[in-house]
């Protein structure tokens, strides 16, 4: 079983993912320090893993407070949620976990530090144990969506290592294949980083399921050749109406699903939509540090001082996405309505 991460004994062990698919090395997280600077370079990222890891890493910074003032215990939560809420933007798991932890401090009030810490321990593991329930279900819930001998495009990596289970877009397929489906999954490389190279194969080859790597460039290739039946991403960010902010070159690969007329699914948990914003222009997208660009598995491909532009994440409009996968069922257009409806929320 792959598991990105684990607490043992106070401590947070995450599986360094800069190292595959060569070698699984983890990383012992005895300070908050450790866990940003992790996050940071991508040691471990995933929207629904990275709220995971933000709820073990709040627990991990308060333990450091030995006093018993409830105000500088308070104080010290408020630095520490600001701290790791300022390392991903986009991905607004990480930035849910921490204010179910900050709010869960303030209700507590009244009650000793300790208390207080071993609610918050609670709180967080209560917070992953959710997340692989609900890539359960929407594994489950997706592969009705899986024909038989489906063929099927994923970008990035939303799998085990993006999550606290089986993963969302990767969920939908290992359960496909556990079903008994014949299924090939043709998996791009997903520069500048290479998720979808080093990580979606590697998960892949562990579930023993049949796989092709392409580069980014080949997907239009594949589809005008019939070779794609259906496309599946996971997702950081659902705006209300729909529109998705994902691993950037998503939205390339919707513009040419609509021209291709291959359905393109979201896989995602209630966790991931932030339904305080009305549409994706108001999601905010990481800007990432050139050199990722210029170099490609530590060695350079462009010359030194190169102009970059380079944003993590990039949004597809709510009219490319043929339905959103959930754990509570599939949504279909019109997206602002029937998310609404399947979140039980009032117009």
């Amino acid at each position: 079983m792959i598991n990105p991460i684990a607490l043992h004994n106070n401590k947070l062990l995450i599986l360094d993912q800069t190292r595959l698919p060569g070698n699984e090395v983890y990383i012992e997280v005895e300070c908050v320090d450790i866990l940003v600077d992790s996050i940071n370079r991508l040691a471990i990222r995933g929207a629904p893993l990275l709220g995971i890891a933000a709820a073990y890493g709040f627990f991990i910074g308060v333990s450091e407070y030995d006093g018993n003032d409830y105000a500088g215990f308070r104080n010290k939560c408020r630095r520490i949620k600001e701290l790791i809420e300022s390392t991903r933007p986009t991905a607004v798991n990480l930035s849910r976990s921490l204010n179910q932890l900050l709010n869960l401090v303030d209700e507590m009030k009244g009650r000793s530090i300790q208390e207080i810490k071993d609610s918050l321990l609670n709180k967080a593991k209560s917070i992953h144990e959710t997340d692989r329930l609900l890539c359960e279900a929407i594994g489950e819930i997706g592969n009705s969506l899986v024909p038989n001998n489906a063929s099927i495009l994923t970008h990035c990596n939303a799998g085990a290592l993006a999550t606290g289970g089986i993963g969302t877009a990767l969920g939908v397929i290992v359960k496909a294949h556990q079903a008994g489906k014949k299924v090939h999954v043709y998996v791009d490389e997903t520069r500048p980083l290479l998720q979808g190279a080093r990580l979606t194969t590697w998960e892949l080859q562990q579930h023993h399921i049949p796989m092709t790597l392409i580069t980014d460039n080949m997907a239009a290739s594949l589809m005008k050749r019939k070779r794609i039946d259906l496309v599946i991403v996971g997702a950081d960010r659902i705006a209300s109406n729909g529109d998705t902010a994902n691993k950037i070159g998503t939205y390339s690969l919707a513009v040419l699903c609509a021209f291709h007329k291959v359905p393109l699914y979201i896989a995602a948990p209630e966790t991931t939509f932030d339904l305080s914003i009305e549409n994706g222009d108001q999601i905010p997208i990481e800007m990432r540090d050139g050199t990722e660009i210029i170099h490609c598995a530590g060695k350079p491909v462009a010359p030194s001082g190169t102009n970059t532009y380079s944003p993590a994440f990039d949004v597809t409009p709510n009219d490319l996405i043929q339905a959103i996968i959930t754990e509570k069922g599939i949504i279909e257009p019109p997206f602002d309505e029937n998310i609404k409806t399947i979140f039980n929320l009032e117009s």
